[in-house]
């Protein structure tokens, strides 16, 4: 699960920095993904978060809902990037900006930033390791960001991971569903946005 809509009145690409939270809407959001969980049926045994603040908030109504406290965990935290902290679009017409140039060497492992394979294994080692962790018949919750959730999506559907990320489909709350096959490989399942009425009074820019 994508947490929901930041509280980022200024539009800076926030990555790992600390102190963004989510706006009253990011909290309908996330209370709108709760539902769609708790509405699925599904038994949940499994609750993890990113450390981020934004991501712990986002955790907060699927706690209450499940009766779980969220294990933070580093392997789903945003990707790290030199460019946070800035005023950057973080999409191709970054290469349209001098202050960003020295870091454009390779946009496509990408050079400002940590390598879209690392973020990738390290996202299906934790979906690996959630579902072996999830008790027997239960399903595991893991709240991220976009970034991870979409180099999990690319690599378990055997998409090259550099893309263009305005065309990511990883909506704010967004749910993306993977499942273990035969062999310990991963597999998608689905991908449903419980808060799409709400995207369209959103802002969603900082995103790495």
């Amino acid at each position: 699960m994508r947490h929901g809509e930041v509280d980022n009145p200024d539009g800076i690409l926030y990555g790992r920095l600390p102190g963004f939270g989510l706006t009253a809407l990011g909290r309908r959001m996330a209370a709108a993904a709760a539902d769609h969980v708790v509405a699925s049926g599904r038994e949940v045994g499994l609750l993890r978060s990113s450390p981020l603040q934004r991501a712990l908030e986002s955790a907060e109504p699927l706690e209450a809902a499940l009766g779980l406290v969220a294990q933070r965990r580093d392997g789903i935290i945003e990707a790290s990037s030199r460019l946070e902290g800035g005023r950057f679009d973080v999409s191709l017409r970054i290469l349209a900006r001098p202050a960003a140039w020295k870091y454009l060497v390779n946009p496509l492992r990408p050079s400002w930033g940590e390598p879209f394979a690392q973020v990738a294994a390290r996202m299906r080692a934790e979906l690996a390791a959630a579902a072996a962790a999830a008790p027997d018949g239960t399903d595991a919750v893991l709240v991220s960001h976009q970034l991870p959730i979409w180099m999990a999506h690319r690599s378990v559907t055997g998409k090259p991971l550099f893309h263009d990320p305005r065309k990511r489909r990883c909506a704010l709350s967004s749910i993306t569903s993977f499942e273990p096959v035969v062999g310990g490989r991963l597999r998608e399942v689905g991908y449903w946005a419980p808060s799409a009425g709400m995207l369209a009074e959103s802002t969603d820019t900082g995103a790495v």
